[in-house]
C-alpha cells in the first residue's frame, strides 16, 4: 500500500490485524455488548472482535508505556528534588471528520480505566476550544470550523499545560453539537487524572517555526503517545455522507438542532448538501491540515471500506 514508506526506510513497523491481535497475550476483555452499544459512534459499527482484535493489543501497549513513562516523570521529579506531584499521562487521538475517532476514543478511555489498578481516565475533545459562532461569523470564519484558525490554541495550550503541571480543577469550554456552538457559561472540569485522553481534528498540527528560533508550542507537545485514525478518502467521504442522512434522520430532527432544517428536505436534496460540504469543507480540511499529520502519529490505525481495523503502525523506538 501507498500509505506509509518502504519497511526500511518507514519510521513505524506496520503490522496486520491478525499479526497485531497475536500481541494481545492475556490482556483480558473487560466490555461486553452493553458496553460498547455505549460507546459507538453514530454510523461505526464497529464490533466486539475488533476491540479483541485491535483494542486490547493497544491497551497492553499503553499500559506498559504508561508504567515507563510514569517511572521516567518520577526520576525527573527526584532529580529536581519535588517530592509531590503527578504528572497525567496524555493521548492524542487525530484524524478525519466521520473516520470514527470518538468511538475510539471512548473504548480506550472504558479499556484504560478496568485495568487492574483502576487508574482515573478522562476524555476531553477539542471541540470545546472552537471559538463561539459569533466569533468566527465576525471573522468570516463558519466555513473554516473546524480547520486551525478555528481553534482558540492559546486557550487549549493553557488547559493541556495545566493538566500536564498536575493542577487540580482544570476546566475547559463546553460545545454542543445539538445547537453546534460553544455552550455559554458551561465548563467541564478534569481533576488531577491519571491519564487524559484529547481527541480531535487538528490535535496533532504543527504551526510555521519561526526563523529566529523562538519557542512555539504545539499541542502535541503535551502529548505522552499519539494516536491517528487513518483509511482511503473515498471511504472517509461515503462515512461522512451517510452519517450526515442518519443524522438527518435522528438528531436533526430535534427542533433544537442548528441543522434542523436539513430534516425537512427531501432525501436527494439532503446528499446534494452532504455532497457539497465534505467537497468544500471537510475534503479540504482533511488534505491541507489533517492528513499532513499522519506520519507524526506514534500508532496509526488503517482502517477498510468496512471501519475495521486492518492494519496498524507503531512507530519504530
Amino acid at each position: 500500500m501507498d500509505w506509509i514508506l518502504r519497511p526500511e526506510h518507514a519510521p513505524h513497523r506496520v503490522f496486520e490485524r491478525e499479526e497485531w491481535a497475536n500481541l494481545r497475550a492475556d490482556t483480558p476483555l473487560t466490555l461486553d455488548e452493553a458496553d460498547l452499544a455505549r460507546l459507538r459512534s453514530l454510523n461505526d459499527p464497529v464490533s466486539l472482535d475488533d476491540v479483541v482484535t485491535i483494542y486490547l493489543s493497544l491497551s497492553r501497549l499503553l499500559n506498559l508505556y504508561v508504567a515507563a513513562t510514569q517511572e521516567l516523570y518520577t526520576a525527573t521529579r527526584t532529580f529536581l528534588g519535588d517530592r509531590d506531584g503527578k504528572t497525567p499521562f496524555i493521548i492524542g487521538i487525530g484524524g478525519s471528520v466521520a473516520v470514527g475517532k470518538s468511538t475510539t476514543a471512548r473504548i480506550l478511555k472504558a479499556l484504560l480505566g478496568r485495568w487492574n489498578n483502576t487508574p482515573k481516565v478522562e476524555l476531553i475533545t477539542t471541540d470545546g476550544f472552537l471559538y463561539p459562532n459569533a466569533v468566527l461569523q465576525g471573522e468570516g470564519l463558519m466555513e473554516r470550523k473546524g480547520f486551525p484558525e478555528s481553534y482558540d490554541l492559546p486557550a487549549l495550550l493553557s488547559f493541556l499545560s495545566d493538566i500536564k503541571a498536575g493542577s487540580d480543577k482544570v476546566s475547559a469550554p463546553v460545545y454542543s453539537h445539538l445547537v453546534y456552538d460553544i455552550v455559554p457559561g458551561e465548563r467541564v472540569t478534569i481533576d488531577r487524572p491519571d491519564i487524559l485522553i484529547v481527541e480531535g481534528l487538528n490535535v496533532l498540527q504543527t504551526p510555521r517555526l519561526p526563523r529566529d528560533g523562538r519557542a512555539v508550542p504545539f499541542v502535541s507537545d503535551f502529548f505522552d503517545f499519539s494516536i491517528y485514525i487513518d483509511a482511503d478518502e473515498a471511504d472517509i467521504h461515503r462515512w461522512y455522507v451517510a452519517r450526515f442522512l442518519r443524522l438527518r434522520e435522528t438528531a436533526f430532527r430535534d427542533p433544537n438542532s442548528y441543522f434542523h432544517r436539513y430534516a425537512l428536505i427531501g432525501e436527494v436534496e439532503a446528499i446534494e448538501i452532504a455532497e457539497r460540504l465534505w467537497t468544500r469543507i471537510n475534503l479540504v480540511n482533511l488534505r491541507d491540515n489533517i492528513l499532513p499529520t499522519r506520519p507524526r502519529a506514534d500508532l496509526i490505525l488503517r482502517k477498510g471500506e468496512d471501519h475495521r481495523v486492518e492494519e496498524v503502525a507503531l512507530r519504530k523506538l
